[in-house]
């Protein structure tokens, strides 16, 4: 396999992941946006860090001076310079392009560390080695319940776009993430629910660092 091919999400069009995202049946984009808000308001921090920051839904809800720093991590670089040309007056924004599967991965620390539908992209083994190299105080994460034997990628004219996401796709559960973070020292703190209108829902688990 060419090395520029390794991560499927390489090869994904931005305009084909943000159209599919807020299809009126699929809406995921919009409610990751409101879901973002509060992510990035319940917690009094400086530093933070975005892992699959794509084209930067919910940066918006910045505010002048919030944040230190912001790093925006995604393993794809054309989203990374779509997402500084959006947000060029977001002077505390930091673009990393990152595959967080490498083993060489080197990543700053942040304070707040966001992973909104990412998990199921990685693993939670994989997640957990980025957590103890970001050392956040805090992570809150999104990640997909699908309803019955639906498939994860809701069906839409640009399915095929996402054809070879199967070959990274891994089932992500609440109980086996809280499981994970426990294992790395983190315990459950908030969790908040959002239906979707195909049956779906995306659910939002907080976790805090012990001690």
């Amino acid at each position: 396999m060419n090395q520029s091919m390794e991560n499927p999400w390489k090869a994904i069009d931005l305009t084909d992941y943000e159209n599919h995202m807020k299809l009126d049946d699929v809406r995921q984009l919009q409610t990751l946006n409101e879901m973002m808000k509060d992510q990035l308001n319940d917690y009094l921090v400086k530093t933070v860090m975005i892992l699959g920051v794509a084209g930067g839904n919910g940066l918006d809800h910045i505010k002048p001076k919030q944040f230190e720093r912001v790093y925006g991590v995604d393993v794809n670089g054309d989203y990374l310079a779509e997402c500084c040309r959006r947000y060029e007056d977001l002077n505390s924004f930091f673009p990393i392009e990152a595959d967080l599967t490498g083993d060489d991965l080197e990543l700053p620390c942040a304070e707040l560390l966001l992973a909104d539908l990412l998990i199921e992209y990685v693993g939670c083994e994989c997640f957990l080695r980025v957590v103890k190299l970001v050392d956040p105080q805090y992570a809150s994460c999104i990640i997909q319940v699908n309803s019955g034997e639906e498939t994860f990628v809701s069906d839409s004219p640009y399915l095929h776009s996402f054809d070879r996401l199967y070959e990274v796709h891994h089932q992500v559960t609440e109980p086996l993430l809280t499981e994970s973070m426990e294992k790395g020292g983190y315990s459950f703190l908030a969790k908040e629910e959002r239906n979707l209108p195909n049956g779906k829902k995306l659910v939002r688990l907080d976790y805090g660092k012990e001690g």
